[in-house]
């Protein structure tokens, strides 16, 4: 950890790594009034942390600056807090967004005023289009500057407003630790999403007696949990009388922690599943009830399914424009049942004829209680399993020809047991980690959906580090522009000796701009293609990681059992075919039941 970090990974092993460990356990079981009594609160800043710990935080990410010095001054002196110093604010904010998903609890980033605020707001705004609890705590000029254009003075509530959740300008030192509290609550409550709290420094610096409590929302806030039962029970009669179900498993299944609840519908149903890309991981893909990823690029066997179902389940999915295509012809002859915590997401897209607000495993549970029968959909089954066979996810690998993308994704599924946590950049690679990495655990899939934001994989997959068992291998998929948005923040995993797995699908190309110039601008390569471009096992090296460049096939192997096995951050250069595209592909508004195998077929669309 940085030298400026509170309380760094190095000094608690110099000390004793098993001692700091229990503290730390024992400071977070400790109760507010607990702590009170060993250290009590003195300052604004002093209240900021004992929220934190109040809540049970136990990793910060960020980076210090003049606004933010009172909190992070405060934050040296916990025994339970542990901050990661990041090279960037914007990789602060994607750690602690990577944090959330993996951990399911809000992750914590932190930044000074002005530029390092505004530095968070991409990182804030993936969290609020993917729903990810996370909290932004960040400084703020004294209250008596605010308005007078002061040095690093941003209007930061108002900035992020359209992207939190909630936010709050702390002006009271006597509550800034129930501000804090209460943005921490609100988080994880109900739909997840982005929280901030601006901090002026003359608040966090100013005395204090007052010790918060724990985080509570407020009392207007009620997340809804049960569906109206005369609701449910005309759902429920609707998919009885199926012939032709899919369910079609969203991102939520996964933040409201339905996904046994899912898996025991399904299977006790059989039901066919599909997936959003948020949702992967919520239904097994090698389950043979599995239609795997539907949308642009998904699956011709999952968007068959979704274009040719007479009732659609949608549970936890907001029903987004690279998932439906066209609207009108999206899953066109259905009769939809959209579950989702959120009243806004009801027919907001897609019109639902059986609206369930509710939270997605207690609703799961209400239509399983109501079922009376299952479907009969036996010939439905049997034909959702020959358009698996008919559209096969399957690709050529000629001697003749550069290595191909999906081979390196199979051969790092393999390599680690299918237990890694997965985390992507955006673009091409990111399809291809979607469409050949086989998932069937929830939270092991980590990537910007909403935003599509380049430069996410690295800084995401520190944060998924923090948050995952020890045992288990984190592979983060980079293309070569998008790893070179945020490679700065490979300084922070060597530093913390961080065992991640870095595979960089380098075609010398912005590739999806690439594919999409070739298959929609006639090929004009406008800003999309590389004259030249670094070699990342040598910038690997020169950071303190192991570095790796692999060109043909024959090397792929020993490169990925090399750099799995070594324990410590590790990049494989792959130098992939530059001209290989994804597919499938619906185009964009397209009909999904109307996709591309290769570009041939695109341009008769």
């Amino acid at each position: 950890m940085s030298e400026r970090a509170p309380v760094t990974e190095t000094e608690k092993e110099a000390t004793d790594a098993g001692d700091a460990a229990d503290a730390a356990a024992s400071g977070a079981n400790r109760s507010p009034e607990e702590r009170a009594e060993g250290r009590p609160v003195e300052t604004g800043a002093q209240s900021v942390v004992r929220a934190l710990e109040n809540a049970g935080i136990e990793y910060l990410f960020g980076v210090q600056g003049g606004a933010i010095m009172p909190v992070y001054d405060a934050l040296y002196d916990s025994d339970q807090l542990t901050h990661f110093t990041m090279a960037h604010e914007q990789g602060a904010s994607h750690a602690a967004d990577a944090y959330g998903i993996v951990a399911g609890e809000p992750g914590v980033c932190m930044a000074t005023s002005g530029p390092g605020a505004t530095n968070l707001v991409t990182g804030i705004a993936d969290a609020n289009m993917d729903s990810d609890p996370m909290i932004a705590l960040t400084g703020q000029v004294a209250r008596d500057f605010v308005g007078n254009d002061a040095f690093q003075e941003t209007d930061t509530t108002g900035v992020t407003d359209p992207i939190t959740k909630t936010n709050f300008f702390a002006d009271d030192p006597d509550v800034v630790g129930d501000d804090v509290g209460q943005a921490l609550a609100l988080s994880n409550t109900g739909r997840p999403g982005p929280t901030l709290v601006d901090l002026p420094k003359d608040v966090t610096k100013a005395d204090t007696d007052v010790e918060p409590g724990e985080p509570e929302t407020p009392d207007t806030f009620h997340a809804p949990e049960e569906a109206d039962d005369e609701a449910v029970a005309e759902a429920v009669r609707a998919i009885e009388a199926s012939e032709k179900p899919v369910i079609l498993a969203g991102g939520g299944i996964i933040k409201g922690d339905a996904t046994e609840e899912l898996r025991e519908f399904a299977t006790t149903y059989e039901i066919p599943v599909v997936t959003t890309m948020p949702g992967l991981g919520s239904f097994p893909e090698d389950h043979e009830l599995s239609m795997e990823m539907a949308g642009m690029h998904g699956t011709g066997f999952a968007n068959m399914a979704i274009t040719h179902c007479d009732v659609l389940i949608g549970i936890g999915t907001r029903f987004d424009d690279r998932l439906t295509g066209g609207i009108d012809t999206f899953a066109p002859d259905a009769e939809v049942v959209h579950v989702d915590i959120d009243p806004a997401e009801i027919s907001k897209n897609i019109h639902a004829d059986y609206p369930l607000i509710g939270d997605a495993g207690t609703v799961i549970e209400q239509l399983d209680a109501e079922m009376d029968f299952a479907p009969d959909a036996d010939e439905w089954r049997e034909q959702c399993q020959t358009w698996k066979d008919e559209y096969p996810m399957d690709y050529s690998t000629p001697d003749d020809e550069p290595l191909k993308p999906e081979f390196v994704v199979e051969a790092l599924d393999e390599a680690t047991g299918g237990d890694a946590i997965v985390t992507t950049g955006v673009g091409q690679h990111q399809m291809w980690a979607c469409q050949y990495w086989t998932y069937t655990e929830p939270r092991t899939w980590v990537s910007s959906h909403g935003l599509g934001t380049m430069g996410y994989g690295l800084p995401a997959a520190i944060g998924a580090r923090v948050a995952a068992d020890d045992d288990q291998e984190v592979v983060c998929f980079e293309g070569d522009g998008s790893f070179l948005m945020t490679i700065q923040e490979l300084s922070v995993a060597v530093r913390e000796d961080m065992d991640i797995t870095v595979a960089v699908l380098n075609n010398e190309y912005v590739g999806m701009v690439r594919q999409w110039q070739d298959a929609f601008f006639d090929g004009r390569h406008a800003a999309s293609e590389y004259s030249w471009c670094p070699e990342f096992d040598k910038l690997a090296e020169a950071f303190g990681a192991r570095g790796f460049a692999v060109d043909d096939y024959d090397e792929v192997a020993d490169a990925v059992e090399a750099a799995v096995e070594y324990d410590g951050p590790s990049v494989i250069d792959f130098h992939i075919d530059p001209r290989a595209n994804v597919y499938p592909m619906v185009p964009s508004g397209g009909a999904n039941g109307q996709f591309a195998l290769s570009e041939e077929q695109l341009e008769d669309l």
